[in-house]
């Protein structure tokens, strides 16, 4: 079984949010790939799959935790424990302030970088989760931070990031078999960053 779960907040009013990313990915993952119908467990809405890979079908689970965005960890973790699975088998999809916009970075482990949704799955689970890490940029100033995360892609930027959602979506059996390079070449090349790769 792999866990993959998309960070944001549970409520309609943050739907559209930057903060919402990982929520609107794991939602496309799971309506293109024809996932169960979402249900509630763990703490989390919940949906199950199976993914054609090279190495044959592989088992998922699509996670959206219920528990807010800073209390990430209590799902993921429960989840975890009921399958018993290890962090190598969990891949998180969240935004990234430290990423130019529409820039994506698969990565393994490493520090949570101020994300406090990542900073709860490090406390509760392990730090050595896979991150799928979704460019957003960062407003300038930290004091801007959380007006910026908790408002809505605007309409220019929706351009980039539903290319970058397909392209994932269309990757997403290279993830699911464990081909990290190459799910991370072809994201890459087939939604590449708006004005370069560079970040912020």
């Amino acid at each position: 079984m792999l866990i993959i779960a998309g960070l944001g907040n549970p409520e309609s009013r943050y739907l559209k949010n930057r903060h919402n990313a990982g929520f609107m990915v794991v939602d496309a993952i799971a309506r293109a790939h024809g996932f169960s119908p979402w249900r509630e467990k763990f703490q989390a809405a919940v949906c199950e799959g199976l993914v054609q890979t090279i190495a044959g079908p592989k088992k998922a689970l699509l996670m959206k935790p219920l528990t807010y965005y800073n209390n990430s960890g209590l799902a993921v973790r429960a989840a975890a424990e009921f399958y018993r699975i290890g962090p190598e088998a969990v891949t998180v999809f969240h935004d990234e302030l430290d990423l130019a916009p529409g820039k994506f970075r698969l990565k393994a482990g490493g520090g949570h970088g101020g994300n406090n949704g990542i900073r709860s799955i490090a406390a509760h689970l392990s730090p050595d989760i896979r991150r799928g890490r979704i460019g957003i940029g960062h407003p300038g100033d930290k004091n801007l931070v959380t007006n910026y995360v908790l408002s809505d892609f605007p309409k220019a930027d929706l351009v980039w990031f539903e290319a970058l959602t397909d392209a994932i979506v269309r990757s997403f059996p290279l993830l699911a078999g464990g081909e990290y390079d190459g799910f991370q070449t072809r994201v890459t090349h087939l939604a590449p960053a708006p004005g370069g790769n560079g970040e912020t």
